[in-house]
């Protein structure tokens, strides 16, 4: 007799929750299949660490086939799902084509860098979703700096000295502070000609920094990033971004090399693709996290729309503490679909907030007790250590390693500008040329075909936005070869950037 098949679609918080605790219930019973474009869930959270260089990236990755037991791992892309047929279709990182019948599917597809009609923002701003985007932003830092030490012009070294967040939420104000700190580091070991400093700004339309939380934590925060220099600016964000700087929304402008779009997220466009009862993107679920007229399809984490049922008419907004729980539930609602147990709605009670403001300063609300200083850092870090799967070990000699030893201002050049385009489906993956696909001599003045890494799901996938415009980027050193893929940029796949 054939073991039903449960396919699990995406392994961030939901999706790895999900295969963790199925794999744990089904015993064999089942045949558990996880496909996701990286072979390791990624704990978002501590991102801001590795761009400021206080943790290494594969301490914020938890290996799939190493942790999840009774699940297989298909490494690809999700490029649609055929609900009548009951398959989901995908790309594998090499380009080859697959597909995965299933019984029982569960979409936890996540999200991507939410974008705005802004002039300029696709061509020259970076997201911060991805572990690839951590660290080219890690390496953009230290580069400006060191460019700046040898710049001569004073507005070109106040210029690269210069950096924009934009999105005051968890990861623009984390960002912000992280990076506040590395570049204060890295001034101290090598100071910049003429007593040039390092500016960070922190751009929001909202009245306050953490909109979305408590305000005695808006206030925490903002006051430890005005104490370590960073410019807040709420009620301000960019009208237009160029190759050199931004313009304000209040008529100013900022000369600068550096933009980071933290605005926030949207869903995977995978959901809207599925032509399913959509509520701002996301997939209508009923409480048990099923899909009305699709008993089969399951959704959870931030591709879902859940009801709260402690807010009537309202849905669990898009965070990892709510992707984490709908991950476990839809677990148990599927074992229970297949005959294990009783299916149960999701419920949630919210145990607080941590946000890490770097150092020793964060702010956090543990049951509702708010927190700030070295106790809230204490509570913060105690936190993640406790919600990561993995890893912890590791995690906290980091932490103690830099906390008694200077960091290491080096650049890596992993990741160039070109390859982490802020409009792209898959945060999580680089993109990378196609050697076959390269121009030749006589047309390598013109912008080559769709690359290896623009795989034919992602494709499919673009929202219209990613039509792109020419221009040079932040750092763009050659403008005779622009990047592969349906992003015109003109920073070189072999320049230093």
């Amino acid at each position: 007799m054939r073991r039903p098949r449960v396919v699990i679609v995406g392994g961030g918080f939901a999706g790895y929750r999900a295969a963790r605790v199925l794999g744990r219930m089904a015993r064999g019973r089942a045949e558990i299949v996880l496909l996701n474009p990286t072979d390791y869930f990624l704990y978002l959270p501590l991102l801001p660490q590795v761009a400021a260089g206080i943790l290494e990236a594969r301490r914020v990755t938890v290996s799939l086939t190493g942790t999840l037991r009774g699940v297989r791992l298909v490494l690809g892309e999700a490029e649609g799902v055929d609900l009548d047929e009951r398959v989901v279709r995908y790309v594998g990182p090499e380009g080859d084509r697959g597909s995965l019948p299933y019984d029982r599917l569960v979409l936890a597809a996540g999200s991507v860098n939410k974008l705005l009609p802004i002039p300029g923002v696709a061509e020259h701003a970076h997201g911060f979703r991805g572990l690839p985007e951590a660290l080219y932003l890690r390496d953009h830092v230290i580069r400006q700096i060191e460019l700046a030490a040898g710049a001569g012009d004073p507005a070109e070294r106040a210029a690269r000295c210069t950096f924009v967040v934009v999105g005051a939420g968890y990861t623009g104000t984390e960002v912000a502070a992280q990076g506040q700190l590395l570049t204060d580091a890295l001034v101290r070991r090598h100071p910049l000609p003429h007593g040039t400093r390092p500016r960070w700004m922190l751009l929001d339309i909202a009245e306050r920094v953490l909109p979305e939380l408590d305000e005695r934590m808006s206030r925490t925060a903002d006051r430890v990033l005005r104490e370590r220099g960073v410019d807040v600016r709420m009620g301000t964000s960019v009208k237009e971004a160029t190759g050199r700087g931004v313009l304000l929304t209040d008529g100013g402008s900022v000369d600068t090399r550096t933009l980071v779009w933290c605005v926030g997220v949207r869903p995977d466009p995978l959901a809207e693709s599925l032509g399913l009862p959509l509520e701002r993107g996301r997939l209508l679920v009923e409480p048990t996290l099923q899909v009305p007229g699709r008993p089969e399809v399951f959704a959870c984490g931030d591709a879902a729309a859940v009801p709260d049922l402690d807010q009537p008419g309202s849905y669990t907004p898009m965070t990892a503490q709510h992707a984490w729980r709908q991950g476990k539930v839809a677990a148990r609602n599927v074992a229970a679909s297949l005959g294990e147990g009783e299916p149960r709605p999701y419920r949630h009670r919210d145990l607080g907030f941590v946000v890490d403001l770097g150092g020793a300063q964060a702010a956090a609300n543990p049951l509702g007790v708010p927190l700030s200083g070295p106790p809230a850092g204490l509570v913060t870090r105690g936190y993640h250590l406790a919600a990561m799967p993995g890893n912890r070990v590791r995690v906290a000699a980091d932490w103690l390693l830099d906390a008694v030893l200077p960091r290491q201002g080096v650049q890596l050049g992993l990741v160039r500008s070109w390859s982490v385009p802020l409009d792209t489906a898959s945060p999580e993956l680089a993109r990378v040329p196609d050697p076959a696909r390269q121009p030749s001599a006589e047309s390598g003045r013109q912008s080559s075909a769709e690359s290896g890494r623009q795989a034919p799901a992602e494709a499919g996938r673009q929202a219209p936005a990613e039509a792109g415009g020419s221009g040079p980027g932040p750092d763009a050193l050659d403008a005779d070869h622009p990047a592969p893929g349906p992003v015109r940029r003109t920073d070189a796949p072999d320049d230093p950037s």
